[in-house]
């Protein structure tokens, strides 16, 4: 329950402070314009790190660990953000820049310990690399993969995409390797980016800012090397592996630069994904892309965690290669992605008549309207007692819904979809582990078929109702892709949680919900009254 707690206070904190940030930032002009080799072409806040900042050591704090790493990874990780925020707000020179990330490496190396002491089986003889070689090879590698993420944010949601995926692997790993600490603050890390992607993915409505992918990048790095380093049955080459595909993208595009006699610091528009815009792909489709490549990363680093560190670099140099060919194949050959054929416009027609009449949507909406509710409900129902934070927080926040329906009703659906994040987890993690009444048989199988029922009415109602409603984005594929890896996992450990099931239970009622407020176009007083009802359902256990 510590893991899931710091889950979801990480969450709950992102969610309720990047609105707040983003219009501090639009009337004090602490906006990104458009311009020059920039994507976007309106003026958009960037300072969502500073959110993503607070989300993440708010939970650390709450549980005072004194451990030595924890306060030394807290104390770099500010001193990463301060610098990127005035980055954000004054374009510091980069000399600066690099000071900050300097000294940011160095707190976590002397103060927390983190060496690169080990390479394993690539140096095979010496088990221990002197300080003089340890230190300034992890300080390169700190500040390599902090400027790698930081330069992977170039689309929607890329950035914080592909560290999602680097700090779900080493939730798992962490686990895996028995090291609760590193498995906490990448818990951490994950639920900030599941709070801050739904204001990030494409159309974004803010950005992390330097502030925001410099400390992603110094944390990956740092989490990454210090658990590997600890675990000597893990091999020391997986945080190449996990931080793969940006650190290929940032040496790429530099040596590029430097073949031409320019600047590697100098800015251009050669990076991965802007070759895939160069295909033709759109920025969502560009961003998914990258995902599925830094999925299959991640799966390798999972799957070959205790194998020869030369296999897994081998694995890497292929991948590597692979993708390097693939590209220089698709720009010397001026790929562009073909769209619609006659067959595929056939289809398309069709589907756009069916949306355009609306019969299907009045038919299932309305037992979706009413079933989703009622679905959740009953889950409360089977819930088992969670911690007793729990039940003072869904009372509280039971009692907010009521009040702030009365006196402030534009804030209503804000403090819902906040009420709602902690209510689905809690609620369906109670019921798989601490089930008041467990259902067997007929039954069990019957509750668990209206959970695949709901996901079918979820796509047909995105896909074909008339409104502009709930649309589909790069995260929700994330996610997705999560909980298909995580659940198959070949650990027996991990089966033991459930942590299948209670993932599909969760993702389907995330996506219906969303759908179902973004259908109801402000009229929410019955999702409001069975969320109330659920509320207090968890509290009174």
């Amino acid at each position: 329950m510590i893991f899931l707690s710091t889950l979801f206070i990480s969450v709950l904190i992102t969610i309720a402070l990047t609105p707040l940030l983003s219009a501090v930032a639009i009337r004090n002009n602490l906006v990104d314009h458009p311009g020059g080799r920039k994507i976007h072409s309106h003026p958009i806040p960037r300072i969502g790190g500073i959110a993503m900042a607070c989300g993440a050591f708010a939970p650390l704090l709450f549980w005072q660990f004194g451990d030595r790493f924890v306060v030394a990874f807290l104390s770099g990780a500010a001193v990463l953000v301060l610098f990127g925020l005035l980055d954000d707000l004054q374009d510091l020179p980069p000399k600066v820049k690099f000071f900050g990330q300097i000294l940011a490496a160095l707190v976590v190396i002397i103060g927390g310990g983190v060496h690169i002491t080990s390479l394993g089986s690539l140096l095979p003889g010496v088990l221990h690399l002197p300080p003089a070689l340890s230190i300034p090879l992890t300080l390169v590698a700190i500040i390599g993969a902090t400027n790698a993420i930081n330069l992977a944010d170039g689309l929607d949601g890329l950035a914080g995409g592909i560290s999602l995926l680097i700090f779900a692997a080493l939730v798992c790993l962490s686990y895996l390797a028995g090291n609760q600490i590193i498995g906490l603050i990448s818990l951490a890390m994950v639920g900030v980016l599941f709070g801050f992607l739904r204001f990030n993915t494409h159309p974004a409505t803010i950005f992390m800012g330097d502030a925001g992918s410099q400390f992603l990048g110094f944390s990956a790095a740092t989490l990454a090397i210090s658990l590997t380093q600890s675990a000597p049955t893990m091999s020391p080459v997986l945080p190449l592996i996990l931080l793969g595909f940006p650190i290929l993208d940032t040496l790429t595009v530099m040596v590029t630069r430097i073949a031409r006699k320019q600047s590697p610091f100098v800015a251009d528009k050669n990076h991965f994904h802007h070759h895939l815009l160069a295909l033709g792909l759109a920025q969502s489709e560009s961003v998914l892309v990258i995902y599925l490549l830094q999925t299959l990363l991640v799966g390798v680093a999972l799957l070959l965690r205790y194998y020869s560190d030369w296999l897994l670099l081998l694995c890497y140099f292929g991948f590597s290669g692979t993708v390097l060919f693939l590209f220089n194949r698709a720009r010397s050959a001026h790929w562009r992605l073909k769209r619609l054929n006659p067959f595929h416009v056939r289809i398309a027609e069709q589907l756009l008549t069916i949306k355009r009449e609306g019969t299907l949507i009045r038919r299932v909406f309305p037992l979706f309207e009413s079933g989703i509710p009622l679905l959740l409900l009953l889950t409360c129902g089977l819930a088992g007692s969670g911690p007793r934070y729990v039940s003072f927080a869904t009372l509280f926040l039971a009692l907010a819904i009521v009040v702030i329906r009365f006196w402030a009703p534009r804030l209503l659906e804000g403090v819902l979809r906040i009420s709602l994040y902690l209510l689905v987890p809690f609620s369906v993690y109670l019921a798989e582990t601490r089930p008041l009444l467990a259902l067997e048989g007929l039954w069990r199988t019957s509750f668990n078929a209206l959970f695949g029922l709901f996901a079918v009415l979820i796509l047909l109602i995105s896909k074909f109702s008339r409104r502009d409603g709930f649309k589909s984005s790069p995260m929700d594929f994330l996610i997705i892709i999560l909980a298909l890896v995580v659940p198959n996992l070949p650990d027996q450990r991990i089966q033991e949680y459930q942590i299948g099931v209670v993932a599909a239970k969760v993702i389907m009622l995330y996506f219906s919900y969303e759908v179902l407020l973004s259908e109801q176009r402000g009229k929410i007083n019955r999702i409001a009254l069975s969320t109330v009802v659920g509320l207090l359902l968890l509290a009174l256990k």
